[in-house]
């Protein structure tokens, strides 16, 4: 049971729980900033956006981001990069922690106009075509190819890889379109990443996580893996490992703490790990988010070991695999 403290229940009351508000409106009503940002870490209020805030307990659906959207949208502008992204997708977009450090959205004015200015959201001037903007409920926003090049082009490698990904996930274009628009942006910023990390992306990609041991995966050399490789027994899918070569019975996988957090879960994942090493004859790399990203990240290293130690051990192996 949630324990509220009797300050911040009384705060609670005075909010519209059945509809998004902003943090403004909060505040006409007399709640404090502070209490928005307990009431999130409560796990009682989702921040989205920024500004924006909704109950916890509505579930994430398109019309709801419309209507988050339309309080902080000014005319005139159109959503773009992360902001676009979370439309399009949901909070599958949302990066690690966004709950809590949630970035300001992304509002722009049209290229013919003065960028605009406002320290609650992240701006600038971005050149857009008629085509790259599609109209969402009464929001612009850059369509899904176009946030997939923007956010493949303009952030750091592990958030463009997700981004790429994440857009192709929403199934509105293909890999060849995604190809088609690369010459657009010859010689603007991030074109060189976006070539890199174009052919590399996958639909199939479930979480920042495993975008960012995709890019690890890639960095150690080794073949292109298979995302989301279902494990079938007696006819029937139980389970999905995150990325691996088939033939090979090598896998890699991503323990994020948001998902893998708690003895039951731990001691799940080791028990299928356990019965696909044992049983499958499977080779599963597991990791951990200070593996995977950061300075001290090792996950590239191990990864190349592995994949090597495995294909010396492969002619002894090759009779073991079912």
């Amino acid at each position: 049971m949630l324990l509220i403290d009797s300050p911040v229940l009384v705060h609670l009351g005075k909010l519209p729980l059945d509809h998004p508000f902003t943090t403004a409106m909060a505040h006409e009503l007399g709640v404090p900033t502070k209490v928005l940002h307990e009431l999130v870490v409560l796990g009682v209020l989702r921040r989205p956006v920024r500004t924006g805030y909704v109950n916890a307990e509505i579930p994430d659906t398109l019309a709801l981001r419309v209507a988050l959207l339309e309080l902080v949208v000014p005319p005139g502008c159109f959503v773009a990069d992360h902001t676009a992204a979370w439309l399009h997708a949901g909070d599958k977009a949302l990066l690690p922690n966004a709950h809590l450090t949630v970035p300001k959205p992304d509002i722009f004015r049209h290229s013919k106009t003065r960028a605009l200015r406002n320290p609650l959201v992240r701006s600038g001037e971005r050149a857009v075509r008629a085509d790259d903007l599609t109209v969402i409920g009464g929001i612009e926003a850059t369509t899904p190819l176009r946030t997939a090049c923007d956010l493949g082009r303009l952030f750091h490698r592990d958030v463009a890889m997700w981004g790429l990904s994440c857009m192709l996930g929403t199934e509105t274009f293909d890999i060849n379109e995604l190809f088609s628009m690369l010459p657009r942006f010859r010689r603007e910023r991030g074109v060189v990443q976006l070539r890199a990390l174009a052919p590399l992306a996958d639909k199939d990609l479930q979480s920042f996580g495993e975008a960012g041991l995709l890019n690890r995966w890639h960095d150690a050399g080794l073949p292109r893996p298979r995302c989301q490789i279902p494990i079938v027994l007696n006819g029937r899918v139980i389970f999905w490992l995150d990325m691996g070569l088939e033939d090979l019975h090598f896998a890699a996988e991503y323990d994020g703490a948001e998902w893998h957090d708690g003895d039951d879960a731990e001691e799940h994942d080791a028990g299928r790990r356990e019965w696909m090493e044992t049983q499958r004859n499977w080779w599963i790399e597991v990791f951990r988010g200070p593996s995977v990203f950061g300075g001290q990240q090792d996950a590239d290293a191990r990864l190349r070991s592995a994949y090597a130690a495995l294909r010396r051990a492969g002619a002894a192996r090759s009779h073991l695999i079912l």
